[in-house]
Parts: C-alpha cells; structure tokens; sequence
C-alpha cells in the first residue's frame, strides 16, 4: 500500500523515467567523454539513493553502505570474469565458482542477493541500536569488510587490482538501474514501512507507542538500501572493467554522503539535487587541481582541492539549509499540495468489549531511588480515572510502566487473562492501549494526515486505516490541518492531534497525560466534551494525568492519588477530596476540604504541576 497521494506518486514516477531517459539522450549527442561523465553521475546517483533509502528514513547516517556496494562488485565481477581468466589468476577458486561465467544482469541479480543476506545479517544487530552508537557501528561495518577484501586474496586479489571484468555497463545499462533504484527508493519512502520508519525517525517513543516495531522497520530498509548499493556496485565495476578495494572505501563514501548532504537525507529530490551539484563542482575542480592557464596567467595545481571544494560546499549547505538544499518534502508534495479533507467523515468505530487493566504492586527503581513503590490500580472499560499527585510523586512513570516505556522493577500488568508486564510498548498498541504524552511527542515532519494515518496502520492489522484516521481527525476537530506539517501548528491544536492519533489506534484504553496542558478554558472545556463522549459513546475507558483539578474533578468517575511514589487514596473525588492524607500530602491543610464546596476553586498554588 501506497501512503501519498496518486497523483504524487504518478508525477514522481513519470519525472523519474523521463529524466533518466532525457539526461542519456542528451548526453548521446555531447560525445563520448559526456557519456562518460553521465554514466559515472548515473551509477553515483544509485549509490546516493542507495543509502537515502536507510539514512534518509531512519534518520541514522551510515557510514557503511559503501561496504555493500564493495560486495555487489566483486561477487557480480566473479560471475562475469571469463572462465579461463579466472582459472589463470585466481587458482584456489572453488571449481564451482572457476567454471560459472554468465551475463551481467544474472550475475547483478546475484550479487544483489547475497548483498541483501549480508545486510540482514549485519542488520539485525545494527537495528537495535540508536544514534551515534548505529553510526559508528556502519563505519566498523566499513572498515571490516574493507580488511576481508584486502585479507581474502585467493577470491578478491587482496589489495591488488582485480581486472579483466568485462565492460558491459554503457549509458542506457545506467539509465535502466537508476530508474529501477529511483523508483524502489519512492515507493518504499511512501510505503507502510517507509511511513512508519520516518515517524520512528521523528521520535522513536511516540513511534513505539502506536504499534511500530522500530527496529524492524530500520532491518527492512537497511537491506533494502544494501541491495541498491550492490546494483550501484555491480555496475561499477562493469563500467570500469578494473578496480581495486581502495575504490570502495573512504573517498567514495565522503563523496557519495557529501551527494545526499547538500541535497537533503528526506528525500529523493534531495538525493538527486545533491548528486547533480557535487558530480558538477567535482567535474569543474577536478580540471582546477591539475593547474589552469587563465588570461596567460598559469595557475599552479592544488593538490586537494576536489575534497577541500566539497567540504565547503558542505559546510555551507549545512550552515543554510540544514535540512538539505531540497527540504524535507518531495517537488511534486510541493507542487501539488494534497487536498482539503471532505466535510463528511466516518464515525469512530466502537472499542472492542474489553476486560479492565489490573496493574499490581507496581514498582520502579532508578538505582536507590524508588520513583513508584507497590502501586495497585485497575481501569475499567468505559470509566475515566484521573491520577493526581503533587511534583514528582511518580505519576508518569507509572503511566510508562503501564504503557510498555519501562519495564517495572516489580509487579504485574495484566488485561484479562493477558500479562502484558514488561512487553515492548509497539505490543501494548496490539492489545487496544494508546497513550499521549507529557511532553508533546508528535513527528513534525510529517503531516497532521501522516501523524494519524501511521497510527491507524500500525495496530488493529491496518483494516479500513484510512477511515479511521479520518474519523479520528473529525473526532478531535483538527481534520481541516490534515496538511499541515504536525510541527508548525499551535500548541493547543498539537495537543488535539497527539490525541486523535492514539484514538487512530482504535483503544480501548486510553492513557492521556496532561491532555489539556496548553489550552485556554475554552479549549479545555471543549476537550472534557469529546474526552465524556468517547466513554459515553465509544466505551472507550480513559486514565487521565492532569494538574487541572477543575477539570479532574468534573471529568474523572473515580481518582487515584500519589505522593512519593506510593498510592495514598482511591475513590470518587468526592471521597478523595475528604481523605485526610490527601489534604496533608497533596492539597495541603485547609485545600478543598469544606464538605460543602464539591467544587474545586481554581488551582491552588499550582502545586500539583507534572513529574514524574
């Protein structure tokens, strides 16, 4: 399934196979030496996209992706080298490998193949980690395969030059796997997997909490992007009919990121936009570095100024436009914006009958700091149950428990006959619970669409998304921003979205941390509204943190309150606002204690802001 749009996906594809076929024709008439130029711009582009396809969408730069295009050209040039040539200068083949000798487009097959097998290998652990520790696993990913090659000399010829593969790469062999890497790069960007690989790139807690395995995600594009960049190298190695380790190691991986730097890491524009303007200031200080005779004047060659040129093309792109001289969107997504969501929306489809949330002796310890000590609590289908607490009393860490963040230190969670303690928060989504934030966890690159459509296929099975994405967005007012990027709305409305994006998940619990933090009286009035309607009409049952007590006491059917991490009180907050520990711990002497005013009065002191 494709996420964006038709007519954007028709306009990338068709721009994609014209521009290709465009850039060769036009070479063919320039002469041999541009068909060169365009070639080697062609299989470079390839390589760009080739790691976009991992870095761009997971938001993890990888120094390492060249280490695949490394294998692509070896394993396709053993498969192509003539059989007598082999048997002649590598003697300790396997015979099986000494006699085989195909075609270039099997033996690229192949090469993509097992490219693809080591990226799942090397994948699966590189997967799980976040930040700079995945990068600088890429460069050890780099640095190792570079010293197999160069130690495997009965197979690759170590550090020596491996010749005699047969030249079979021309413009028009270029043309044909640009357009297959261009075209498997967008349909991936916009795919299911893409989307939800970008959400996990804009914040990888949000991403978990509404079903999205991360770390799967990040496995399927890390193969993909290894098997793009073996077809980079295949060809490669077919263009140049010669080649040696050193072709595939530091210099190309400088300049192929330098590529997908300037132009922008999000998309394939970007990818493309960089690899034009790197392989143009390339080509033109190449010429630079040799000497040049301007005016009878003769310069003196520069040796470096290639590297030093597109480092400071680099630092400039960076300093200007750190998101990539293409931005973070698409041409076509800014060509033709999508449109305005219809006034009728479906309605939200009832929550599934549910068994209520029992979490026993609940406890977290951080080190000798005990956040949460032996908290029991239940939460019924289609009942809102407020959690109230002053400062650091543990509310949110409870809230992470329940939810998956963290796994408690003891304790149990159970639904029904389900344990649900300790499983990973993209598993909690599965089993009907959906949470917000404290502090607002939306991906703001993407659209407020985005945002909730991600959710909807990432729990439930995916069934019928799209309705509830837009059910959702009506739900929660905010189905006219479907557009806007997430991170340029209000305060306020960013609040309304981070919620309908948990109702995408069709919950039947919903755990709302400081869901009015932000919003005027209006707004927070309007919220307790459609917070009473998804009990009253969709059965959904809601545990709710809040520093509001106007708003906890009006909205919630029962409260649960705690102080130094343990629970001090549980009852209707009529009953909870008589409980002397709470009076002391929380409200303090004299607080909301008249029997006859039920009503809190504002928010005294502000005492109970959120922590936790």
């Amino acid at each position: 399934m494709i996420t964006s749009p038709r007519t954007h996906m028709l306009a990338a594809l068709s721009a994609i196979i014209a521009g290709a076929v465009g850039t060769a024709v036009i070479a063919s008439f320039l002469g041999p030496a541009a068909e060169r130029i365009v070639t080697v711009f062609l299989i470079s582009l390839i390589g760009v996209v080739g790691i976009g396809i991992y870095s761009g969408n997971s938001g993890i730069l990888s120094f390492g992706h060249v280490a695949f295009m490394a294998i692509g050209a070896y394993v396709s040039a053993l498969l192509t080298l003539p059989t007598q040539l082999k048997i002649a200068t590598l003697p300790h083949l396997p015979e099986w490998l000494a006699t085989t000798e195909m075609g270039l487009l099997p033996a690229t097959v192949i090469a993509m193949a097992v490219t693809g097998l080591v990226a799942l290998l090397v994948g699966a652990a590189i997967g799980r980690l976040e930040g700079s520790a995945a990068t600088i696993s890429t460069l050890g990913l780099l640095i190792i395969v570079h010293g197999v090659i160069i130690g495997w000399r009965d197979v690759t010829r170590g550090a020596q030059s491996f010749f005699g593969v047969p030249r079979e790469t021309g413009i028009w062999t270029a043309v044909a796997g640009v357009i297959v890497a261009l075209v498997l790069a967008r349909l991936y960007r916009d795919s299911i997997s893409g989307l939800r690989l970008r959400a996990g790139r804009e914040n990888a807690i949000a991403a978990s909490a509404v079903g999205i395995n991360i770390p799967r995600e990040r496995l399927i594009s890390f193969v993909l992007a290894g098997m793009t960049m073996a077809l980079a190298g295949a060809l490669l190695a077919h263009f140049l009919g010669a080649f040696s380790p050193k072709k595939f190691y530091f210099n190309d991986t400088f300049l192929l990121l330098a590529m997908l730097i300037v132009g922008g890491m999000s998309t394939i524009t970007g990818a493309v936009t960089g690899a034009v303007i790197i392989t143009l200031v390339t080509e033109v200080l190449r010429r630079l570095e040799s000497g040049l005779s301007i005016g009878g004047i003769e310069l003196p060659a520069v040796f470096g100024t290639t590297q030093i040129g597109i480092g400071l093309i680099i630092l400039l792109a960076m300093f200007r436009k750190p998101e990539g001289l293409a931005g973070l969107k698409e041409w076509e997504e800014r060509l033709f914006p999508p449109a305005a969501a219809g006034n009728a929306a479906p309605a939200m489809p009832k929550a599934h009958a549910s068994t209520p949330l029992v979490a026993k002796g609940m406890t977290m310890r951080f080190g000798g700091l005990v956040a949460v000590s032996n908290v029991s609590l239940a939460l019924q289908p289609g009942e809102i149950l407020g959690l109230i607490g002053p400062n650091g009393s543990g509310k949110t860490t409870l809230l992470n428990m329940l939810s998956g963040v963290l796994q408690p230190s003891e304790g149990t969670v159970t639904q029904g006959s389900v344990d649900l303690t300790g499983i990973p928060s993209h598993k909690v989504a599965d089993h009907g619970i959906a949470r917000t934030f404290q502090n607002i966890r939306l991906f703001p690159d993407l659209t407020v669409h985005q945002n909730v459509l991600v959710a909807a296929l990432s729990t439930r099975g995916g069934a019928e998304a799209e309705e509830r994405a837009q059910a959702a967005l009506a739900e929660l007012g905010v189905a006219a921003l479907a557009g806007e990027n997430a991170g340029n709305l209000s305060y306020g409305d960013q609040r309304r979205v981070e919620i309908a994006r948990a109702l995408a998940c069709q919950p039947t619990l919903l755990f709302l941390d400081e869901p009015a933090a932000g919003m005027n009286r209006e707004e927070t009035d309007a919220l307790m509204e459609t917070l009473r309607g998804l009990t009253r009409n969709l059965g959904i049952g809601i545990l709710m943190v809040d520093h509001d007590l106007a708003l906890i006491n009006q909205l919630c059917d029962r409260l649960a309150v705690l102080n130094e991490g343990k629970l001090i009180a549980q009852g209707t907050p009529a009953e909870v606002r008589q409980d002397p520990a709470v009076i002391e711990a929380y409200l303090g002497p004299g607080k909301l204690s008249s029997k006859k005013n039920t009503k809190p009065q504002g928010q005294p002191g502000r005492k109970p802001e959120l922590a936790g």
